[in-house]
């Protein structure tokens, strides 16, 4: 049986790899076989030491994209730390080139699981690759209204710390990802996995019911 693919989506400095790290870690501890797939963007960026240029950026998408088929051929879970998607959204903003959209969505829909981090955690410099804080909410409404347009089901993921990680495993709960059998079942598919507030797109308005829970 092919792997259950769990993609985490989201702007900069929100937590995707540590994340991706915490719930590589859970799951390998309840006795599957994961593989955490990395960013190749962020990769890309550390060797050449420059942001893409607009005819590089699709080949790094089919990169990013690549790896994770390669992982679920040997593997039960696949955690890809972003996607195309993300890809995609970067090279639409810098260079107003939309034509990314069309594999990325193709390829984002093939994942059983899209976890979006959300903006609550504090924006941190890391020399590399981040633009600012500004650029966080832009990002974040444009991945939303991707997934939106393309009805691939996403969940938010808020918190810190083990809050972070215990709300993505809620997320995951309820599509069976929990161990090993549960692993193996298909989702529940009179349960839609969506974010349901009729605000999705708005996250300021996140932040303040979020700020009510904690």
């Amino acid at each position: 049986m092919s792997a259950r693919r769990i993609a985490l989506l989201g702007a900069e400095s929100t937590g995707k790899t540590q994340l991706a790290r915490e719930l590589a870690t859970h799951f390998q501890a309840r006795g599957l076989r994961v593989a955490l797939v990395a960013e190749v963007l962020r990769e890309w960026c550390a060797r050449a030491g420059r942001t893409p240029r607009p005819e590089e950026q699709l080949p790094i998408a089919q990169e990013q994209e690549r790896r994770v088929d390669a992982a679920a051929a040997a593997h039960e879970v696949v955690i890809a730390d972003t996607t195309a998607l993300m890809v995609a959204v970067y090279s639409g903003m810098l260079f107003a080139d939309g034509t990314l959209h069309l594999f990325a969505l193709q390829r984002q829909r093939g994942y059983q699981a899209t976890l979006v981090t959300g903006l609550d955690l504090p924006w941190v410099a890391d020399g590399l690759q981040r633009d600012g804080p500004h650029v966080r909410q832009p990002v974040d409404q444009l991945v939303r209204a991707a997934l939106q347009r393309a009805g691939v089901d996403f969940q938010v993921v808020y918190g810190r710390d083990a809050a972070r990680l215990a709300s993505a495993l809620a997320a995951l709960a309820s599509l069976g990802f929990a161990g090993r059998s549960a692993a193996r079942a298909e989702p529940d598919a009179s349960r839609p996995w969506a974010w349901n507030c009729d605000k999705c797109s708005d996250p300021e308005c996140e932040h303040k019911l979020f700020s009510r829970l904690v």
